[in-house]
């Protein structure tokens, strides 16, 4: 009596709801896809916050954000005694064949041993250190990835990747024995994909198409003197301002060239004045062929000093330096004569007008980077973070100081000073000095070059 009807029941219930069941499990989402890491920002954690179990540099350390992912002599004396870009001065382990804190504090030059630890008091170059920004733009060679100075320093293929590796072991160590697993850690490859990915994202990611609509009657008299082939001949060698060769004269797909510029040859260097210990330094390879490689001019201007020893502090001296005896007797000076039919004859007047063109490139690129900053909203609001200000602010005071010390463009110099106000007023995330500050970039990149 009690079981046959609770089991009737049961089967009645199974059989009418079992389809409803499957019904609903079929209409039930799928569960949300797992995230895919960025690894532009998974570099950039590493780049700013990875110690790689060493003495506490990052790769920010040598590269700063605010100094254009470089770092100049004068960004140096304002940094604490306590940052670790001066760890050989407080860590008794690498006090002696680490760094030369006098050459790095008054001249920006970092110690490298890129031809072996073997001899660590001899076997020596003390190089400045170099930006980072466009670098998709200037690595490529047909015959090789071209990284830092010449390839120095970067073990195995000579890539960006490999490139870090060799910082990691040449400026991270805790002590001078480099022994990976109690100086440092290596980079994993998953860490290396990553610092590729962000610092090919730096900076410009073309190069520019010469020539520009400039404005100034100086700066455009320079592009012309820059690509004259029979006068400047810059771009020869700087291809449409930036780091690879004109295919007109070494072949299509010469990319990233090396050459010896004499450069070693120049009297009166900065740091051999100082009586500092400085061996000559041999350039690419081990033992070095005496070249370095060609680096991109748009964002010269802004990343003094010049050259891989820093010698020369002003865009107008490294410019100058092409009309001397150092580069027209250097094998490159030899070479360009042989392909354009002289060596390099210039006149002060066409010295200063080439610069006046590499400074006004450059502040078109500081306002490009800086709009492009501002453009980017804080996911939380609607305006920039205040980092990207920050980063924004910098790259105008980078603009204003490049234009202004050649006394160019002064109505384009007041608006970018109009820039700095804007954005140094208001709370962050405010948008509304924010949107000034971009009209203002536009009406001073309206002074120097026909916009659209």
């Amino acid at each position: 009596m009690t079981s046959a009807v609770p089991l009737a029941l049961h089967r009645f219930t199974l059989t009418r709801l079992t389809p409803i069941v499957f019904v609903l499990a079929a209409c039930r989402p799928a569960p949300p896809p797992v995230p895919v890491p960025d690894p532009i920002a998974k570099g950039r954690a590493i780049f700013f916050n990875e110690t790689f179990a060493g003495n506490g540099r990052t790769c920010a350390t040598c590269h700063r954000a605010e100094d254009n992912f470089g770092l100049s002599p004068a960004f140096i004396a304002t940094l604490p005694p306590t940052d670790p870009l001066f760890v050989a001065e407080t860590n008794p382990d690498l006090a002696q064949n680490f760094e030369n804190p006098r050459l790095m504090r008054a001249l920006g030059m970092i110690l490298e041993n890129q031809d072996g630890f073997d001899d660590l008091a001899n076997n020596f170059n003390m190089r400045g250190i170099p930006h980072l920004l466009a670098l998709r733009t200037s690595v490529a060679s047909a015959a090789g990835p071209r990284t830092g100075w010449s390839g120095d320093g970067a073990p195995g293929d000579g890539s960006l990747r490999a490139f870090a590796t060799g910082a990691v072991i040449q400026h991270f160590t805790k002590t001078t024995n480099r022994i990976a697993g109690v100086d440092f850690r290596l980079p994993t490859n998953d860490e290396l994909d990553a610092l590729e990915a962000f610092q090919l994202s730096l900076g410009r990611q073309e190069d520019l198409t010469l020539p520009l609509p400039l404005k100034g009657v100086v700066p455009a008299r320079g592009q012309e003197l820059f690509r004259d082939n029979t006068v400047g001949k810059c771009n020869a060698c700087h291809f449409n301002a930036g780091a690879n060769a004109d295919p007109a004269i070494f072949g299509a797909g010469a990319g990233n060239l090396n050459f010896n510029t004499g450069v070693e040859d120049l009297p009166d260097q900065p740091a051999d004045l100082t009586g500092e210990l400085m061996p000559p330094d041999d350039g690419f390879g081990t033992p070095g062929d005496g070249t370095f490689n060609t680096p991109p001019l748009v964002e010269a201007a802004d990343t003094e000093p010049f050259f891989h020893n820093n010698s020369v502090m002003t865009i107008e001296g490294a410019v100058g330096f092409y009309d001397g005896n150092a580069f027209n007797e250097s094998p490159a000076g030899r070479l360009i004569a042989a392909a354009t039919g002289s060596g390099i004859e210039l006149d002060a007047t066409q010295i200063e007008a080439i610069a006046a063109f590499l400074r006004v490139i450059n502040a078109l690129e500081n306002i490009r980077e800086a709009l492009a900053l501002l453009a980017t909203p804080n996911p939380a609001r609607t305006a920039p973070s205040s980092a990207n200000v920050a980063l924004a602010l910098e790259e105008t005071d980078d603009a204003i100081r490049v234009l202004a010390g050649a006394g160019l463009h002064r109505d384009a110099v007041r608006e970018l000073q109009t820039v700095e106000r804007y954005l140094r007023q208001g709370p962050a995330g405010d948008p509304a000095p924010v949107q000034a500050a971009v009209q203002a970039l536009e009406r001073a990149r309206a002074d120097m070059i026909e916009t659209p």
